[in-house]
């Protein structure tokens, strides 16, 4: 827990110079319970019975109330380090996840937890594509010129292997579609 002894500050006359209990108790609710907790609740809960969203309202401005503002700054970073999110803590929790879901043979959760590890790490990209146009009336040279964009425009992001696909090797084959020509009878 945060010492309350350095929040000493000379201050106009009518504040004081020093964290009072209930403004200790206040910030203490307030980081302790946050999303458990409103803050006018968490001044209630301190002590302040009369006007407790007021009261919130003015523990929480820094011209109002520095050093509450200062200590309940100070519990938040003490939280977020004690129980703060980190990348390497994450894919952890993660690959523990996995690992107890695998000895139970939760194949599904095992999977599951192995898909996040690989987008927290960057493995997947979740792109959408939204085409539109037809090809039926295109030609042959027009559908090997679209197709050569295509490539040229995204030659960061496919990769084809083991060996690149260059345009003039494309062949199209034409392919009968009932729908496109009339039957004979």
């Amino acid at each position: 827990m945060t010492d309350t002894t350095n929040y000493v500050i000379s201050q106009p006359m009518g504040v004081p110079a020093k964290l009072t209990e209930r403004q200790i108790k206040f910030a203490e609710l307030l980081i302790y319970n946050e999303g458990r907790l409103s803050p006018a609740e968490a001044a209630f809960q301190a002590g302040y019975k009369t006007r407790p969203r007021q009261a919130a309202s003015e523990l929480r401005n820094p011209k109002v109330s520095p050093l509450v503002v200062k200590y309940i700054g100070e519990l938040r970073a003490e939280v977020q380090e004690k129980y703060g999110v980190t990348f390497e803590k994450h894919l952890s929790e993660l690959a523990q996840i996995r690992n107890q879901a695998l000895e139970n043979k939760a194949w599904s959760a095992a999977v599951n937890a192995e898909v996040a590890r690989g987008k927290a790490g960057g493995l997947y990209v979740d792109q959408k594509l939204v085409m539109t146009g037809n090809l039926d009336n295109l030609s042959t040279d027009e559908i090997r010129d679209r197709l050569k964009k295509i490539i040229d425009d995204n030659k960061e992001i496919v990769n084809i292997t083991p060996e690149d696909i260059e345009s003039s090797t494309l062949e199209l084959q034409q392919e009968s579609n009932p729908d496109s020509h009339s039957q004979k009878n």
